[in-house]
């Protein structure tokens, strides 16, 4: 039986370009009780980067202890370096009525749900592949090349869309938003939620001692 949480664990997923990240970041700066889960990694912290904040790094053989103790929801190799997300730490903030929000690629999902089904996933997509790319190429970072990888990956990635319980298209970034926090807030709403929330309120109202 799947173990009962106050928090929901949101699963978004979203091919490179889609705009995911700048996303999450005005979901956490404009909604409450929500946070982003901080990966594990063994890649060396980028300038700019803070330990704890951007990422927890890691070394390589940290890591392989940290699967053997199975204390990952997910995990994967990309390249030569490998990344995770801390079971321990989710289910502590999704205990305390927090949600949390995992941003991973379909394969990630996938592990996730079978770890925790009750999981709610979204996957956001461009509305063309041609955004996608101009996307890509106005960020100004990658090079042509990259750009054509990219855009592989991210066909590899949308094939996956029918796997999750939501779809949105990121057409406009403010309307995208506000259906993104539609289905959070509505998710808070389900009754399990707000009777665990609103135990003494409910016991008060039916007159109950």
């Amino acid at each position: 039986m799947a173990k009962s949480f106050t928090g929901t664990l949101f699963i978004f997923s979203a091919p490179s370009g889609a705009g995911k990240t700048s996303l999450v970041k005005a979901l956490l700066d404009s909604t409450g009780y929500i946070g982003v889960s901080v990966s594990h990694t063994t890649r060396a912290p980028r300038p700019g980067e803070v330990d704890g904040k951007d990422y927890h790094f890691v070394s390589k053989e940290d890591f392989q202890q940290l699967i053997g103790e199975s204390a990952f929801l997910e995990h994967a190799q990309v390249f030569d370096n490998y990344y995770g997300t801390s079971q321990r730490w989710v289910e502590s903030e999704l205990e305390a009525g927090r949600d949390v929000i995992l941003e991973i690629d379909w394969q990630g999902a996938e592990q996730v749900r079978r770890l925790m089904p009750e999981a709610i996933s979204v996957f956001i997509a461009p509305p063309s592949i041609e955004a996608l790319e101009q996307r890509l190429q106005n960020r100004g970072q990658d090079s042509d090349e990259t750009i054509q990888r990219r855009m592989r990956d991210a066909r590899s990635e949308m094939s996956h869309y029918g796997e999750y319980d939501y779809l949105i298209i990121n057409d406009d970034f403010n309307n995208t938003l506000e259906e993104l926090r539609a289905i959070i807030i509505a998710r808070r709403h389900r009754l399990e939620a707000q009777q665990a929330r609103h135990a003494q309120t409910l016991k008060d109202l039916l007159g109950n001692d």
